[in-house]
């Protein structure tokens, strides 16, 4: 019996140990297998190290706007009877948007845009597209840079500040954005800029003493004078590139602008914004001679002052209900100042004179109580006689209604089709009442004259934004 059992006991010691083996053989087989994985993944971060270096420690990152849209337009001379109509402008728009942040403090953003109508040319040559709205009218089929600017962001002391240079993203700002449906403005007052702009810009932050305020300094070109130099046949006469070869005097100068900007207070609810411009050498008419009627050419001729003060408040009252809650109502007013040069006139002033245009604007937009996060907007706009604010960008096909000298009445629905926040879309109608001369492209040489011209526009369009 003791042998049975020592025997017993010796095959279950075996058995013992072959088990152990095995366990101690696949352990060292998973050993081999975590260090293998260990060399892999330091291969791994030595690869995605190097592809960060040579990235700037980031990536691009990239989105998608892409707008198709039908306006329906109809404009009416009442005192001629003409009548002008199209039924079915078709348009699509596409921005690339790029973004790009190598380290704390600098961030570069980007956007490329195209705004076509269906069956374009390639490319529009009459008129000029500038570049500071060809991506904001629809024109032809080429691809050009709409924003392209870098942000640095530090402090001095306790001063935080921040300067960027390049083209501004100074399209659809301050109110413009809810009749764009766009959730967020950038950065002017629509009111009197909505054009895209080359300049540098510091921003100071004053939160620490007043909420929400800041105040920001720009200063740029709008539009580059006679800098061409000499290009003649032979090598001597190609001697002055971008030179002013033209001397002092000059009717096409340099068009330059000076803007002061900012919040000066914004809790969130209610929010104040303030903007000053000056430009400098704005467009006007040449004189042929002292107090003449008719112009030599567009010119340099004089300076502008524009100003605009805006507020919005998100949120009706404090809790009183859900759909107050969700209400934004906003006012902006806002003022212009043509001053002619001698020898030259702006809007029919000549010699020294000046005008003085008004505007004031009012908008709401409350819920639509049907879709989920659907709105519905209505705004009213007035301008006076000699209003003209720089809107070349403003995206109503039949003209800036900002613009107006007369009144305009504007009614909105925006919502996702589907309910995808992909798909924002837009209901938009339109109507203008021109009491004076349209402010097309902001046309200082042209003299504002009554007028009793109607026009509207009725939009569809459907967006994919990612």
């Amino acid at each position: 019996m003791k042998k049975v059992i020592s025997v017993a006991t010796a095959l279950l010691l075996s058995s013992t140990l072959l088990a152990d083996a095995d366990v101690q053989t696949q352990l060292d087989e998973l050993k081999k297998e975590v260090k293998k994985l260990k060399k892999d993944q330091k291969r791994t971060k030595k690869s995605l190290s190097s592809v960060k270096k040579s990235t700037g420690g980031d990536n691009i990152k990239f989105g998608i706007d892409f707008r198709n849209a039908v306006d329906v337009l109809e404009y009416k001379n009442n005192k001629t009877g003409e009548k002008y109509t199209n039924d079915s402008l078709l348009s699509s728009r596409l921005y690339l948007t790029m973004k790009s942040s190598p380290m704390n403090g600098l961030v570069f953003l980007g956007k490329l845009g195209v705004y076509s109508t269906w069956g374009a040319e390639l490319f529009e040559s009459s008129p000029a597209a500038k570049d500071w709205s060809a991506t904001s009218k629809a024109s032809d089929t080429i691809m050009r840079i709409k924003e392209a600017y870098f942000v640095y962001k530090n402090k001095v002391g306790s001063q935080p500040y921040a300067l960027s240079i390049g083209r501004r993203p100074a399209t659809n700002g301050f109110l413009a954005n809810y009749r764009e449906n766009e959730p967020k403005p950038n950065s002017p007052l629509a009111h009197i800029t909505n054009m895209e702009v080359n300049g540098a810009m510091l921003k100071l932050s004053w939160d620490r003493f007043i909420t929400g305020s800041y105040s920001k300094f720009v200063y740029g070109r709008a539009h580059t004078g006679e800098g061409h130099g000499v290009y003649g046949e032979s090598t001597t006469d190609f001697r002055y590139p971008y030179a002013n070869t033209t001397g002092s005097g000059k009717e096409d100068d340099n068009v330059d602008f000076f803007v002061f900007l900012g919040d000066g207070y914004n809790d969130g609810q209610y929010q104040v914004m303030y903007q000053w411009a000056h430009i400098f050498n704005t467009k006007g008419k040449a004189l042929k001679g002292p107090g003449a009627a008719d112009d030599v050419n567009k010119a340099a001729s004089g300076s502008a002052e524009l100003f605009s003060l805006g507020l919005k408040v998100d949120g009706v009252g404090n809790e009183i209900s859900d759909f107050l809650d969700s209400t934004t109502i906003f006012a902006s007013v806002a003022y212009t100042q043509y001053d002619a040069k001698s020898g030259h006139s702006i809007l029919g002033s000549s010699d020294g004179g000046s005008v003085n245009g008004n505007s004031f604007w009012v908008g709401a937009i409350v819920p639509d109580m049907i879709t989920e996060d659907g709105k519905f907007g209505v705004e009213y706009n007035q301008g006076s006689k000699n209003w003209t604010p720089m809107t070349w960008a403003e995206d109503t096909a039949m003209g800036s209604k900002i613009a107006v000298r007369g009144s305009a009445y504007e009614a909105y629905w925006n919502f996702n089709l589907f309910g995808a926040k992909y798909l924002p879309s837009q209901v938009r109608y339109t109507y203008a009442q021109h009491d004076y001369t349209p402010n097309v492209n902001c046309a200082g040489w042209v003299k504002p004259v009554a007028t009793d011209i109607t026009s509207s526009d009725i939009r569809f369009a459907v967006s994919y934004r990612y």
